[in-house]
């Protein structure tokens, strides 16, 4: 997770924030998933088409992951960091905020905080698999989900075993679904999808979606957008 040639590096509240500028003002921040980091290829397709189209992206890595730990930090740490590498790129408008899995919460528990216009779930958990100790299901994240008080799109693989968020339009919330995928959109040789098949769809259908809520920030956006 080290910073390369390719982006500027900012040090936050004891997590790292690695920024590619933009032609405009447009950010979006991308919060990682529990156990996966800033460097998936998931991120990577999503960072390219938001590059393309002129947006600044800033992925930021969690303080627990930068100490070379691998037990998340608390809910309210990670919020606080989340808001602090905010803040550190200057609060910038328009914003918005893509998160996989552990991250998407982290989204939307700070979005309308932060001001966001719209927050990207790339698999929200929503309710964990299995049971609790005494054979109960695990609590369900929904109100985190109903809580984000910006427009939601939920990219949800359709074998994800955490669940399938519900669409809600009263809440402004979409969600698509990705044929074969699992929680980190994997798909199976049996399902006939090629490997990396279903990371780019979820890619292209967020990028799309958070350059929508953006609005034009230069150009470029109509190629990388389509």
């Amino acid at each position: 997770g080290a910073c390369g040639a390719d982006g500027a590096c900012i040090a936050v509240d004891g997590g790292r924030l690695r920024v590619v500028p933009g032609i405009g003002e447009s950010t979006v921040v991308f919060l990682h998933g529990a156990g996966s980091g800033v460097d998936t290829p998931l991120f990577d397709a999503l960072a390219a088409r938001l590059g393309a189209a002129g947006v600044r992206v800033a992925r930021l890595e969690m303080p627990y992951r930068v100490a070379g730990r691998r037990a998340p930090d608390r809910p309210a740490r990670l919020d606080a960091v989340a808001t602090a590498a905010i803040e550190a790129l200057g609060t910038p408008r328009p914003l918005a905020l893509a998160g996989v899995s552990m991250g998407s919460r982290v989204a939307m528990r700070v979005a309308a905080g932060s001001g966001a216009c719209g927050v990207l779930a790339l698999g929200f958990p929503l309710r964990p698999p299995g049971t609790t100790a005494n054979g109960g299901p695990k609590p369900s994240r929904q109100g985190e989900l109903d809580g984000a008080g910006v427009p939601v799109l939920v990219v949800q693989g359709d074998r994800d075993t955490f669940g399938r968020p519900e669409p809600d339009p009263a809440l402004d919330r979409r969600v698509h679904l990705v044929a074969g995928g699992d929680h980190s959109f994997r798909t199976r040789v049996r399902d006939g999808r090629p490997a990396g098949e279903a990371v780019a769809e979820a890619a292209r259908i967020g990028a799309a979606f958070l350059l929508d809520r953006m609005g034009p920030s230069g150009p470029g956006r109509e190629s990388a957008a389509g």
